[in-house]
């Protein structure tokens, strides 16, 4: 008996998930003309990563590429209302470094990189960084601040720029997990629970799950899930010197971090003994451990309780080298990756959606993006972003 045909739904590009870095993709692709098909696994929208991020967005990182990111990304969620009529709370109550001795000098040199992309970046004193925060300023030489850097509702966000894309024409499917990916004379093929779809273009936007997708296909994009948990406190949120909130403040001698948000502080450190891999649930056994670090720094939070209810987890999505994975792989014609953002993909999600509809489109993207591309893996790289926090 002759196997059964599906017939296709067919497209101009497939977009791979429905977080915010899949929803920018989508309404940038859509305002260039292409029928778009958002394929989303979860049955809502704002289940995974972007929903359960730290929503921070930054400009301080080593690497010019990543800087350029996060600062053209932050210049739209920060006219997001002008733009498109909603706000993306943005709110831009800082991120705060503090760096020992040993590392200041490689943090200058971010510093350096910062300016000349033309972001805002304060160097502080520790005397001048407790207006603040306060701290136990022992084995700290110096504080960046950024007084751009704070926090956005991604969630918003994400479903205003799908909105956006809906507008011209795009469509959305939840529910829609990728079962089987395969090439086919003029693109790619991808068969879901919801459906089959067709298209010359596919962007895999799938975060954390982006290396399991690229798999189906036969392909090798090295995106690694790691689980995160921030916990969150009753109260204590108090910003210092008339500011409304403390900013997101990074100990760099430990990589514990802390920020108000509304009423009450979420802060963490990232497990280093955490094993890759989808794994699930809160690590109420880390807890102890973080409390320890950062009150040796911030001994005021020890009188804080922290809120069960309020903590959350999710994933990081890494690469080797801490950077994102962007624009068409050479091995795979119309397959683009915009994927592995190692926790940064909020902050940097307003200015990939243009980048992968010039790519789309076969233009040259505003911000050049060959370091980023997935071929650098082939060969010895001096890319590897120092400020993952």
């Amino acid at each position: 008996m002759a196997a059964r045909v599906v017939a296709a739904t067919t497209a101009d590009a497939l977009v791979l998930g429905a977080g915010i870095i899949g929803a920018a993709c989508a309404f940038r692709l859509a305002e260039r003309g292409l029928r778009v098909r958002v394929l989303e696994r979860a049955s809502a929208l704002g289940e995974g990563s972007t929903g359960r991020s730290g929503a921070g967005v930054r400009v301080q990182f080593s690497e010019a590429v990543n800087v350029r990111l996060s600062w053209e990304s932050i210049q739209e969620y920060r006219t997001f209302g002008e733009r498109y009529g909603a706000e993306s709370g943005y709110v831009p109550n800082g991120y705060l470094f503090l760096v020992p001795a040993h590392a200041w000098e490689a943090h200058l040199a971010g510093v350096a990189v910062q300016r000349r992309v033309g972001a805002p970046v304060e160097v502080l004193s520790p005397e001048a960084a407790q207006s603040h925060v306060p701290f136990v300023p022992e084995g700290i030489a110096g504080c960046t601040y950024g007084p751009a850097d704070g926090y956005i509702d991604p969630v918003r966000v994400l479903r205003v720029y799908l909105e956006e894309a809906a507008r011209r024409g795009a469509q959305l499917h939840l529910g829609a997990a990728a079962q089987r990916v395969a090439r086919t004379a003029s693109g790619w093929r991808v068969t879901t629970p919801v459906g089959t779809f067709e298209a010359p273009v596919l962007v895999n936007a799938t975060g954390a799950w982006a290396g399991a997708v690229a798999h189906l296909a036969g392909l090798e994009v090295p995106v690694t899930p790691l689980k995160r948990c921030v916990y969150r406190t009753r109260g204590g949120n108090g910003g210092r010197g008339g500011a409304p909130s403390y900013p997101l403040t990074v100990d760099t001698a430990s990589n514990f971090w802390l920020r108000g948000h509304g009423e009450t502080l979420i802060f963490t450190i990232s497990n280093p003994h955490q094993a890759p891999g989808f794994h699930e649930g809160m690590d109420w056994g880390w807890l102890a451990t973080v409390r320890r670090v950062g009150e040796a720094r911030f001994p005021w939070l020890s009188a804080l309780r922290v809120d069960p209810a309020g903590s959350f987890w999710g994933f990081y999505e890494m690469t080797p080298d801490g950077s994102p994975i962007l624009g068409e792989m050479a091995e795979a014609p119309g397959w683009l990756n915009a994927c592995g953002f190692s926790g940064h993909g909020v902050q940097q999600a307003a200015a990939v959606g243009r980048i992968i509809a010039a790519e789309a489109v076969g233009e040259r993207p505003f911000i050049p993006v060959d370091a980023l591309r997935l071929e650098r893996f082939a060969q010895p790289s001096t890319l590897l972003e120092r400020h993952i926090v």
